[in-house]
């Protein structure tokens, strides 16, 4: 599929900055610490009535919000990259709070960018975004295809140790088949020299054929087993994953219980080969390779 032209219209940015442009010289050759997270405009989910019971929270301010992003931002400091999806870019609900920017100012992250997908004015800005430890140098959002309009991508692009990183933040389509549509522009997006990084809630679990293909195309791999990440009161499907170019070194993944949602975040420690000392042992994380279609059916 043919990638359309980026337009900044829907992209917020933190100002440049001067400070380090390589995540070597702020970790040197520690791995790189990555968190995915949904966060559902900070709202506490608990139980399924809860989204009845709580859906005005999806257009009005609550205090409920504002202490579960006030716990989250100070934990979000331990981490390099976080990906950020169904977040609010300022309206009513969010007290006209930028939230990727709320949250980079609560963990002291100077770096952060925001895609807005669907803009519903002073009713709702519901948005994708990336905050991070370093400037990037690089930034840009992407429409992606779908049914209805409003599924985006948000990339940056950064080096580590002299090597560019692009690092993908976005959330796809519940219908198995816009989804395909977006994992073959996501694959354009991936086209890049250097290693690439996609943290994202994918909607599906990944013996997913339409995922399992999209990382063989593209030189992709998710922990041998990926977290489970929904329902946050009783997870039982992995729809949220952080998946990275197979040069890349998964040292642990796993699921954080942080934050107020109904998704459970991803953590991820990542290294370059390189960083191996000598006699360590590769990690058991590999590339998902299971084809065998286990999908309990899609909507559309």
């Amino acid at each position: 599929m043919r990638r359309r032209p980026a337009s900044r219209r829907n992209l917020t940015t933190s100002r440049p900055a001067e400070g380090p442009r390589d995540f070597t010289a702020v970790r040197g050759h520690q791995p790189l610490r990555l968190l995915s997270h949904n966060i559902q405009v900070g709202i506490a989910t608990h139980r399924y009535r809860d989204y009845l019971t709580g859906g005005w929270k999806h257009l009005l301010p609550s205090a409920d919000r504002d202490r579960s992003l006030a716990a989250l931002g100070p934990t979000l400091a331990h981490f390099d990259i976080i990906g950020l999806q169904e977040a609010d870019a300022g309206s009513i609900r969010s007290r006209f709070l930028n939230q990727a920017e709320q949250l980079a100012e609560l963990a002291e992250l100077d770096h952060w960018a925001v895609r807005v997908n669907r803009d519903l004015g002073q009713f709702g800005k519901h948005a994708l975004g990336l905050i991070s430890r370093i400037a990037p140098g690089h930034v840009e959002q992407c429409p992606l295809p779908g049914r209805m309009p409003g599924r985006g991508a948000l990339v940056a692009d950064f080096l580590w140790d002299g090597h560019p990183l692009r690092v993908i933040s976005t959330h796809l389509a519940l219908s198995r088949r816009a989804r395909n549509w977006q994992f073959d522009q996501l694959g354009t997006l991936c086209d890049v020299p250097g290693h690439v990084v996609v943290m994202a809630d994918f909607n599906c679990e990944p013996h997913d054929p339409g995922m399992q293909q999209w990382c063989i195309e593209n030189g992709l791999k998710l922990p041998l087993r990926p977290p489970l990440t929904y329902p946050r009161w009783r997870p039982q499907r992995a729809i949220d994953h952080i998946a990275v170019s197979q040069g890349l070194d998964i040292r642990g993944a796993e699921a954080r219980p942080i934050g107020g949602s109904d998704h459970i975040p991803v953590a991820m420690s990542l290294a370059l080969p390189s960083f191996r000392l000598p006699g360590e042992p590769w990690g058991a994380d590999t590339a998902v390779v299971d084809t065998t279609d286990r999908t309990r059916g899609d909507r559309d």
